[in-house]
């Protein structure tokens, strides 16, 4: 379904600020298989932007801390996937932190009812990672 107040809005990427931009990087090609798209700056103002695999792009910029910006903080980021139980096997034997195991959780959700298998894990930032599905 399209957007009828802002034509053409869609999910382009979503940003993080990093600790270790190398170990972020590793972590998100490496536990997730997120590719590479573009990468610029120097030293504390490196960023890498990565695709997702459905157009989507996570960027990352280098210079984060345990601290959050004025401009506040995200809560999660969620990804859906064909197999919640790999994806969450994978991230955690990359190093993620289990969060919430996989599960299948019903909604009473409008219009229609409906359920969904999710997981959630923390990333090398300390970021919530999401694996979702409907099911």
């Amino acid at each position: 379904m399209s957007n009828e107040l802002i034509k053409g809005l869609k999910f382009h990427h979503i940003g993080l600020k990093c600790k270790d931009l190398e170990r972020s990087v590793a972590f998100y090609t490496e536990a997730l298989g997120m590719k590479p798209y573009a990468a610029w700056g120097e030293g504390e103002k490196r960023i890498q932007m990565l695709t997702i695999g459905d157009g989507g792009i996570f960027e990352l910029f280098a210079g984060g801390g345990d601290e959050y910006s004025d401009k506040g903080k995200w809560l999660h980021l969620a990804m859906e996937v064909e197999d919640v139980d790999a994806a969450f096997e994978m991230a955690v034997s990359h190093g993620a932190e289990p969060l919430t195991y996989p599960k299948i959780v019903p909604l009473d959700s409008e219009p229609e009812k409906m359920s969904i298998n999710i997981a959630f894990v923390k990333g090398p930032d300390g970021e919530e990672l999401e694996f979702f599905k409907v099911v």
